[in-house]
């Protein structure tokens, strides 16, 4: 898991597939291609469960050790759509994200002479967030659908900011200073984005444990 907390996805599964003898003869399945990133990790302490959760941007896949590669091959999709319908159900709506702006702006910039016009999700792979001052209007990377409150909430304060103040100065920073937790939040998106670099798009190498 990161450094930090982290919600795991689900709970280990109690059972692996069946695999008939048939199907363990002849060639491999094949994963298909648009896979997100992950990374599969066989435990010799594990016997039969199988667990997966999203860690600094990668899913991470725990199997038993004695798996067969054809096993794992077939479980690796079935595993990641899991963690993604997970993320999907707690995916906070446009309007919440609008909320929380409200009472981030409230705890933290209640001198702010302006407010947001709206908040939204926006498939971003470059940046955490965006803001255009002209019309008032936010984005949110949706890399953060399934990361924690604290980094959500770090994020959209620090696109309110750019509502008054477009650039990074000094004025910029004194005002991100007065979230807590800032060292903490920029931690888990280090970690976050570092984990996403080092596989991109598909397989990490798997890791035996």
């Amino acid at each position: 898991m990161d450094n930090f907390e982290q919600e795991l996805l689900f709970a280990d599964l109690k059972a692996t597939p069946h695999i008939s003898k048939r199907q363990r003869i002849g060639h491999l399945p094949s994963l298909p291609s648009d896979l997100p990133a992950y990374r599969v990790i066989r435990k010799e302490r594990r016997r039969r469960s199988i667990s997966a959760f999203r860690q600094g941007g990668v899913i991470e896949i725990h199997i038993p050790a004695k798996m067969s590669r054809r096993q794992e091959i077939e479980i690796i999709p079935e595993m990641i759509s899991m963690v993604l319908r997970r993320e999907n159900r707690s995916r906070k709506t446009d309007l919440q994200l609008f909320q929380m702006g409200v009472e981030l702006m409230l705890e933290y910039l209640p001198d702010f002479d302006v407010q947001p016009a709206s908040i939204n999700w926006r498939s971003m792979s470059e940046r955490w967030g965006s803001c255009t001052t002209v019309d008032r209007t936010i984005r949110i990377s949706d890399r953060l659908v399934g990361a924690p409150i604290y980094v959500l909430n770090y994020i959209i304060f620090h696109e309110l900011i750019h509502l008054k103040i477009p650039g990074h100065d000094q004025d910029f920073y004194n005002y991100l200073n007065r979230f807590t937790d800032q060292q903490k939040c920029e931690a888990f998106l280090e970690g976050f984005e570092l984990g996403s670099q080092s596989g991109g798009s598909g397989v990490i190498p798997a890791v035996n444990i």
